[in-house]
């Protein structure tokens, strides 16, 4: 089988990235070269595909330890004791002691702060505009002012541990060190506030996680400090964009975002939609390693083969969503989109994400009717260092 080789670098817009979509209508499961890692992998596309590699224990992350396996990013961005690179039955432990402590009520908990919080943005961007950028006044700082006040991170360290998180997640080869470096950097303030909660908790979610026990389990020190830098990395950084892309989708749709200020009941619905729809970042994340061969779709994938899967393609699969390419705000999904994952590793702040999407999007749909770019769609600036698409700013008028 020939190899195909490509940089899962797609900077237009939000526009699917061209050569991912052709992968999975000419080969759903192919050969690949990824920019950075030691040798080729397969490259799964569709969404039953996707689906049978995310949730069949013949593949596995935990085997990535000590690999340098295939990947975008010229540093790995999971760590060995992250819940990220676990397998079952460890992988169920973890997860139990996390949703015993991370739960719903406890997220709901925080809407009414969460809905002051974002009331209090959306003033700044009256009292400034029009125009006024969304993204300084909005999705930047919200994001990770929630997972912070979920964490109880302190204000001072909160600016230098998203810088921190962005440093991780850069794809260019120049970057190494410094994505390292600020890893590393990570790993020790977490390791430090960590043990600080474990010896005297609060009523914040660390400490609810310090001290989450069923039976005679508990997270361990370093499994305890890996996750809490999870939690905040990923907790604030893909809401981050998820807003900036919901906003300019919707503006870049004005049909769309009318159709959700005519029935602004229909704004959860029309989050998960853009969920499936939006291609939130590059190419691929965290891949897995078969342990014995397998056969999908006539392919074989032989056992010690790292295999990356692509929740984007899959949630534009047209053999499970009737016209997939299509924005439709009242899609009644037949199977749940992959936006946060599948399987095991399915996003354990799922209802974190959702509930922030919900009130800062309902709100600011609500607030400025006939809200539109204040500037030409050529002139909006997008990312092109970060594994995440999303527009640098976003000005907009109402």
């Amino acid at each position: 089988m020939d190899v195909q080789g490509c940089p899962f670098r797609h900077d237009n817009a939000l526009e699917p990235d061209p050569f991912m979509e052709r992968m999975r209508r000419e080969a759903p499961v192919a050969r690949v070269r990824m920019p950075y890692g030691e040798g080729d992998c397969w490259l799964v596309t569709r969404y039953a595909d996707v689906k049978l590699v995310t949730s069949d224990r013949r593949f596995s992350r935990a085997a990535l330890v000590g690999r340098d396996f295939p990947r975008i990013t010229p540093a790995p961005i999971a760590q060995s004791e992250s819940i990220n690179l676990m397998d079952p039955p460890g992988l169920n432990r973890v997860r139990r002691l996390i949703t015993k402590a991370f739960t719903t009520p406890q997220v709901e908990a925080l809407r009414p702060w969460t809905q002051r919080t974002v009331d209090g943005m959306l003033d700044a961007m009256a009292a400034e505009g029009p125009p006024s950028d969304v993204v300084r006044h909005l999705s930047e700082p919200l994001p990770l002012l929630t997972i912070c006040e979920l964490l109880a991170i302190p204000e001072e360290d909160r600016t230098l541990l998203r810088g921190h998180a962005m440093a991780m997640m850069s794809m260019r080869a120049a970057d190494e060190q410094s994505a390292v470096a600020a890893r590393i950097a990570l790993r020790a303030y977490f390791s430090e506030l960590t043990a600080a909660r474990r010896r005297d908790p609060g009523d914040d979610l660390i400490s609810g996680l310090a001290t989450a026990r069923i039976g005679d389990e508990s997270l361990s020190d370093d499994e305890l400090a890996v996750l809490a830098m999870l939690l905040v990395v990923t907790g604030h950084d893909t809401t981050t964009y998820d807003i900036s892309n919901f906003v300019y989708t919707l503006l870049t749709h004005p049909e769309h975002l009318a159709q959700l200020e005519r029935e602004p009941e229909l704004v959860p619905q029309a989050l998960e939609e853009m969920l499936r729809f939006i291609p939130f970042r590059q190419g691929v994340g965290i891949p897995r390693v078969a342990l014995e061969d397998v056969d999908i779709d006539g392919v074989t994938i032989r056992a010690g083969d790292t295999v990356h899967v692509s929740y984007l393609t899959a949630n534009r699969d047209d053999l499970v969503y009737e016209n997939a390419a299509e924005l439709d705000f009242r899609r009644e999904h037949p199977v749940p989109h992959m936006a946060f994952g599948y399987g095991g590793h399915h996003c354990l702040g799922s209802h974190l994400a959702r509930m922030v999407l919900q009130v800062s999007v309902g709100s600011l749909i609500a607030r400025f009717p006939g809200m539109r770019l204040a500037v030409p769609i050529e002139d909006v600036e997008w990312n092109t260092v970060s594994i995440w698409r999303y527009p640098l700013a976003l000005p907009v008028a109402w």
